[in-house]
């Protein structure tokens, strides 16, 4: 299965470390080396605005979806060749998942977090077939990660679907585990020892 589109979720904010920004670039080079269209937030500032204008400088085409309400707190990318504006925070999820064939969340806050597990939560329950990656740049992820492992421990997650959710260090090697095809869905529903 091949990559036409990568819908990137990630900070507004560039944060703190200098890796944050340096993995944009090279998740964008990766991306610009397989002719992977970006597909994100449509912002300028912070890691948004990084990778848009990596991929963009590389020759590569971008789509940024933003609602109406946060153009001007976002800043919206007013470079992009096709930015659209929608009316509202889940017609712009919306929007990025029809147009990608996966997502992968690089560091952000609360949004990055939401969109990811959204899509995700649409993979498991089969509303979607679209993988879904974590680039867990400098160790980033490694706490949610272990709160995944602890969820699968606890019963509230199968193992099948905690394996729903790729997860590497290195851009290129995420973008190629994100174009294996998904197994079948074994369902999202856990049944307690009471249950059985």
């Amino acid at each position: 299965m091949g990559l036409g589109r990568v819908c990137v979720f990630c900070g507004s904010s560039t944060g703190v470390f200098p890796v944050y920004r340096e993995e944009a670039e090279r998740l964008a080079d990766a991306m610009l080396a397989r002719k992977i269209d970006l597909v994100y937030g449509g912002g300028c500032v912070g890691l948004m605005g990084i990778l848009a204008d990596a991929v963009l400088r590389g020759g590569g085409h971008v789509i940024g979806v933003i609602p109406d309400a946060l153009v001007a707190r976002e800043v919206a990318h007013l470079g992009l060749p096709d930015l659209r504006v929608v009316r509202s925070m889940h017609e712009r999820k919306a929007v990025m998942a029809s147009l990608a064939d996966a997502f992968i969340a690089l560091p952000g806050g609360f949004g990055t977090l939401e969109e990811l597990f959204e899509a995700l939560t649409w993979t498991q329950l089969g509303l979607h077939a679209k993988r879904c990656g974590l680039l867990n740049v400098g160790g980033f992820y490694d706490p949610l990660l272990a709160l995944l492992d602890q969820a699968v421990a606890s019963g509230f997650l199968k193992p099948a679907n905690r394996d729903l959710l790729d997860t590497a260090t290195e851009p290129g090697v995420l973008l190629d585990a994100l174009t294996v095809p998904l197994p079948p869905s074994e369902g999202k529903w856990i049944r307690s020892a009471e249950e059985t």
